[in-house]
C-alpha cells in the first residue's frame, strides 16, 4: 500500500509541476502581450487655433472619434486664437515626444518656428485646414478653400443677376484660409462689369466682430446687394447688423456650413453657406497622423469635399 501510495504521490507532484510551468508561460505571453500593445500604441499631439468656434470643435471631435475607434491616444490643446500660446502648446507636445504633431495653426507666418522645432526633434508634423508658410509638413489636410470662394462668388453673381455692390468680411489676416477664400472670390468678381466691392474687412472670424464691422459697412454704403464673410461666424454676426438695420434684401453667403449657419440658411436668414465637413477634416488628419507614425507614406496635400448649402 505505502509502494502504490509513494507512486501516486510522484504523479500528482509531477502533474503540478507541469501546471505552473503551463501557467508561468501563459502569465509571461499575457505579460508580452501587454507591453506590445503599450509599445504599438500611438500619440497623437493637435494644436487647434480656438475651440471658441463651432467649426473647430467639430473638426476637434471627428479627430477624437478616429483615435478612439483606431485605439490611440490624441493630446488636443486650444491655442485660443493667441499665437504666442500655441507656440508653447506646440513646445509642450515635443516635450512629451508625441508620435505626430497634427497644426491648426492661428497664424501661417507665426507658426513656421513651431513646426522648425518639431522638425529638428524628428516629429513628423500635418497641418489643419489652415497651412504654414514654412517648415518641413509631411501633408496638408484641407478643404480646396480656393474653390470654396469661388463657389461663393458664383452663386452671389448668378443670383444677382451679374450686377450689384457686394462687401467681404475678411477672416483673420495671415491665415491661409482667410487668403484662399479671398483669392477663390475675387477671381471670380474682379474686373466684371457692373459688380463692385464697395468694403472689404477683417472680422478675424468672429461673430462680434462681423456684427461690428458690418454695422460700420451700413453707415457708409447704403447700396448693398449682397455679404461673402469668411466664415459662418462673420456672416452671422453680418446677419444681425443687416436685421438691426431694418434690412431684408441683402444676400448673406458664408463659409463652413456650421449648425446655426445652416438653420440660418434653412429659415431663409442666409441665404447661403459652403460647407467644408470639419467632422471628415478632422477624421482624416488623424487617420493620416496614424499612417505617419506607422512610417507610411501619404500625400503632400489631401483635399476634403466641398459642397454648397442653400435653402
Amino acid at each position: 500500500m505505502k509502494r502504490k501510495h509513494s507512486v501516486w504521490m510522484m504523479i500528482l507532484v509531477v502533474l503540478m509541476a507541469i501546471s505552473l510551468i503551463g501557467c508561468g508561460t501563459t502569465q509571461s505571453k499575457v505579460e508580452n502581450n501587454d507591453t506590445a500593445k503599450q509599445a504599438a500604441k500611438v500619440t497623437i499631439g493637435f494644436s487647434i487655433s480656438t475651440l471658441n468656434n463651432p467649426f473647430f470643435v467639430t473638426l476637434k471631435e471627428g479627430a477624437e472619434k478616429a483615435a478612439k475607434d483606431a485605439g490611440a491616444d490624441l493630446l488636443v490643446v486650444d491655442a485660443g486664437d493667441n499665437t504666442a500660446k500655441q507656440i508653447s502648446d506646440i513646445e509642450d507636445l515635443i516635450q512629451k515626444k508625441v508620435s505626430v504633431i497634427l497644426v491648426n495653426p492661428t497664424d501661417s507666418d507665426a507658426v513656421v518656428s513651431a513646426v522648425e522645432a518639431a522638425n529638428k526633434a524628428n516629429i513628423p508634423v500635418i497641418t489643419v485646414d489652415r497651412a504654414s508658410n514654412g517648415g518641413k509638413v509631411v501633408s496638408h489636410i484641407a478643404s480646396d478653400n480656393v474653390k470654396g470662394g469661388s463657389m461663393a462668388a458664383e452663386y452671389i453673381m448668378k443670383t444677382l443677376g451679374d450686377k450689384g455692390n457686394i462687401v467681404e468680411l475678411q477672416g483673420i489676416a495671415g491665415t491661409s484660409a482667410a487668403r484662399d477664400r479671398g483669392q477663390g472670390f475675387h477671381n471670380v468678381v474682379d474686373g466684371k462689369d457692373g459688380v463692385k466691392v464697395v468694403a472689404s474687412q477683417p472680422a478675424d472670424f468672429d461673430r462680434a466682430k462681423g456684427l461690428t464691422v458690418m454695422e460700420n459697412i451700413l453707415q457708409g454704403n447704403k447700396d448693398i446687394q449682397a455679404v461673402f464673410a469668411h466664415n459662418d461666424e462673420m456672416a452671422l454676426g453680418a446677419l444681425s447688423a443687416i436685421q438691426a438695420a431694418g434690412k431684408s434684401n441683402i444676400l448673406v453667403v458664408g463659409f463652413d456650413a456650421t449648425d446655426d449657419a445652416v438653420k440660418a440658411v434653412k429659415d431663409g436668414k442666409m441665404a447661403a453657406t459652403v460647407a467644408q465637413k470639419p467632422d471628415l477634416i478632422g477624421k482624416t488628419a488623424l487617420d493620416t497622423a496614424l499612417k505617419v507614425a506607422k512610417g507610411e507614406k501619404v500625400d503632400a496635400s489631401i483635399p476634403v469635399e466641398l459642397e454648397l448649402v442653400t435653402k
